[in-house]
């Protein structure tokens, strides 16, 4: 794995720590992914930026170029002047505050010679309701370090080397307020408006194709649950066994990828015993779809052949050993009443 792939993973891992899985209450969420490495060896840039709403990419930004690029259609064709010079100033400012951190938290490390990475996941949602949920997270060398309270206006250390980080900013009462100011009223607002730009194309819901395989190896049978090209991401995928529920211990947990054209995939295994297949069913819950779908595994029309041609040869190889035995004795009655009469003959 390269490492600008390894610390874009990191990243997502934030990201899936912060975000509730599965079926939720239609929400809608503004969200920042901020990266960096402090020496260029790791294929990262100073500072870089990936903003979506909901989880479609909308804009993107590094510390090189400092210009804020359009990365999807509705954005670059519905979006005002104003409001994208509001979001280039925005992502300007974060660089800035990115780096300032960064060099704080590897001072209180004392990291001054290697390579160090920061990440930063922040945003806001809108629910149903209208109640809004903010995040402010970081994580150093692709671990969690510190999440920002908005409720307490304070920072939560989560290991004891961020300790000496979150007492330092924590003195910095003008900071923390402008956290809480964002978190609470700027993003949503600034959500509402990239709602409206994006109305049509975020609030569709594609319906996933489902479908069982399955695979053998060292006697074990291995269930594999594909759910391709559903839209929006959250999706609930489980095992069910003579239509029961599994317990979540005997699956391994859903794993949902991105497919690159704005559509995901998931996906879910099962270990079974080898002639039970039958017996299980992969269930799909979707906002694309009106009921949960449920997929079997089905034996493949080439895998039918091959044991019916198998089982043909085995039938012909049992038949041709009968008759070939059978021959075999009348030649033998034959050749003996042969010998009898001849020799009455003499």
């Amino acid at each position: 794995m390269r490492p600008r792939d390894a610390h874009a993973l990191l990243l997502l891992l934030l990201v899936r720590a912060a975000v509730p899985q599965g079926l939720q209450p239609r929400s809608h969420s503004l969200h920042y992914l901020f990266m960096g490495a402090s020496e260029p060896d790791l294929g990262l840039p100073l500072f870089e930026a990936l903003g979506y709403v909901d989880d479609q990419l909308f804009v993107s930004y590094d510390h090189e170029s400092r210009r804020a690029e359009h990365r999807a259609p509705w954005v670059l064709n519905r979006t005002s002047s104003q409001l994208w010079l509001q979001l280039s100033q925005s992502l300007k400012g974060w660089d800035h505050m990115f780096i300032v951190d960064f060099w704080t938290i590897m001072d209180n490390h004392n990291h001054s010679k290697e390579s160090h990475t920061l990440q930063v996941f922040l945003g806001c949602e809108v629910h149903e309701d209208n109640s809004t949920r903010g995040f402010w997270k970081y994580g150093y060398d692709g671990q969690d370090y510190l999440e920002f309270c908005p409720e307490t206006l304070d920072w939560r250390a989560t290991e004891p080397k961020a300790w000496a980080t979150k007492v330092e900013w924590e003195v910095h009462n003008i900071r923390t307020k402008q956290n809480k100011a964002y978190l609470e009223r700027d993003c949503p607002k600034q959500l509402q408006q990239f709602l409206e730009l994006g109305r049509g194309v975020l609030e569709q819901q594609v319906p996933p194709l489902v479908k069982v395989s399955q695979h053998v190896a060292s006697a074990v049978s291995t269930l594999q649950c594909q759910a391709l090209n559903f839209y929006p991401q959250n999706i609930i995928m489980r095992w069910l066994k003579d239509r029961q529920p599994l317990d979540t211990k005997e699956a391994k947990p859903t794993d949902v990828l991105p497919n690159g054209d704005g559509t995901y995939q998931g996906r879910i295994t099962l270990a079974v015993v080898p002639g039970e297949e039958q017996r299980y069913t992969c269930q799909v819950e979707h906002p694309g779809l009106d009921q949960p779908l449920s997929v079997t595994w089905v034996p493949s029309m080439s895998n039918t052949l091959i044991v019916g041609v198998i089982s043909g040869v085995t039938v012909c190889v049992i038949i041709v050993g009968i008759l070939f035995r059978t021959l075999r004795k009348k030649q033998a009655s034959r050749g003996a009443m042969g010998d009898y009469v001849l020799a009455e003959c003499l």
